[in-house]
């Protein structure tokens, strides 16, 4: 419901007017008529949905060290590594508020375990699975901690604002005008996740379960 309700917020960037029930209502009927077309269909849109992702947050890191390494000057400051211990050090909340954001940061990671599921819809899971899973540290580290690093290189932690996307930040600072609408877009089919062909999944389970008594 999360994801459905983030959905229709990000919609509202470009139809404000439209309530934000009729977009999740919409979504739901979109997501769930792709399930109907066949779990191989879904899956080509899910793998070009994660492109699209994993595109977008490559393209952030690499603008992102382009500007470190030429010391690129905007309105922040210089770009650089030092931006990350030179306003308050590595934990400017202190130790407590460190360990604070766990609980705020585990939040990201839930809904991984649900990988278990596409079992059902994988060929070989015995040799996939495990490839997948032992993927996820490696992604974490270039795709949240990577991303992350990158973006409080340029701007400095401190000056970020929380009610507007770091990565519009960034690309806005290259002189990309569209930066919010793309960002906007990239979000959205992010948050299109698995999630429904895993729900449907689970009730076709059951459905087995109930017909072989």
């Amino acid at each position: 419901m999360s994801d459905l309700t983030a959905m229709g917020q990000y919609f509202a960037f470009w139809y404000p007017q439209v309530p934000n029930w009729i977009t999740v209502l919409f979504i739901v009927l979109i997501l769930i008529s792709f399930n109907l077309l066949g779990a191989r269909l879904f899956g080509e849109l899910e793998f070009w949905f994660s492109i699209i992702k994993v595109v977008t947050i490559i393209a952030m890191v690499i603008v992102g060290l382009v500007l470190i390494f030429f010391s690129f000057k905007t309105h922040y400051g210089h770009a650089s590594f030092t931006n990350l211990i030179s306003h308050g050090g590595m934990f400017p909340g202190g130790t407590f508020g460190f360990l604070m954001s766990f609980q705020i940061a585990v939040y990201s990671f839930i809904g991984i375990e649900l990988i278990g599921v596409t079992a059902g819809e994988t060929k070989d899971p015995e040799k996939t699975l495990p490839k997948a899973i032992n993927n996820v540290p490696i992604r974490i580290l270039l795709f949240y901690i990577g991303g992350l690093l990158v973006i409080m290189s340029v701007i400095p932690w401190n000056d970020i604002d929380p009610n507007s996307s770091p990565f519009v930040k960034l690309f806005t600072l290259i002189g990309v005008p569209f930066a919010a609408g793309v960002v906007n877009f990239v979000v959205l089919t992010a948050a299109a996740s698995a999630t429904i062909v895993v729900s449907i999944r689970i009730v076709v389970s059951y459905s087995d379960c109930h017909n072989k008594g």
